[in-house]
């Protein structure tokens, strides 16, 4: 079964239009973040560190937690040209995250402007991204289709459900 994002996408996406999707954040997702990132800050490692910041426990590290808009920008094959983020309270391991991406902005040209909310699971305000980039123009979407007609085989998303 396609991607609904990406068939949304080979559809031709406008202003207005919105996704939503949910993830769970673990420990050991982290573990790996900081080793791709080289991000060893103490608040994801170091219960004493969170102890002395006033956390309750250790944290995920915000741009994992912001890379929740990559798998919105892989599915319609977005360019990302600017990503600007506030992260608003910390997300702890086995918090599970609800991004909720609206396009704000569409130009002709493709170049377009979102905005994603990020909520926990008490529906507190995690984080908010403002994002730019340029969306697949007709030859693109073409393409997309193209992909799906071959059972997307290098989309790993593919058969993954949305809300």
């Amino acid at each position: 079964m396609p991607n609904p994002i990406r068939t949304r996408a080979v559809q031709g996406l406008k202003k207005g239009d919105s996704f939503a999707y949910t993830r769970e954040f673990t420990k050991a997702e982290t573990i790996s973040f900081g080793d791709m990132s080289r991000d060893y800050n103490p608040v994801h490692y170091d219960k004493r560190w969170t102890n002395l910041k006033g956390f309750k426990g250790l944290i995920c590290h915000g741009l994992l937690v912001g890379s929740m808009v990559c798998e919105f920008g892989g599915q319609v094959g977005w360019l990302a040209t600017g990503m600007n983020f506030k992260f608003i309270r910390p997300v702890y391991f086995g918090d599970t995250i609800h991004c909720a991406i609206t396009i704000i902005k569409l130009e002709e040209s493709g170049r377009v402007e979102a905005e994603a909310f990020f909520t926990n699971q008490n529906d507190e305000s995690v984080c908010y991204a403002h994002l730019t980039g340029r969306l697949p123009l007709t030859q693109e979407r073409e393409l997309l289709q193209q992909m799906i007609n071959e059972d997307d085989p290098t989309n790993k998303l593919s058969n993954e459900k949305y809300t």
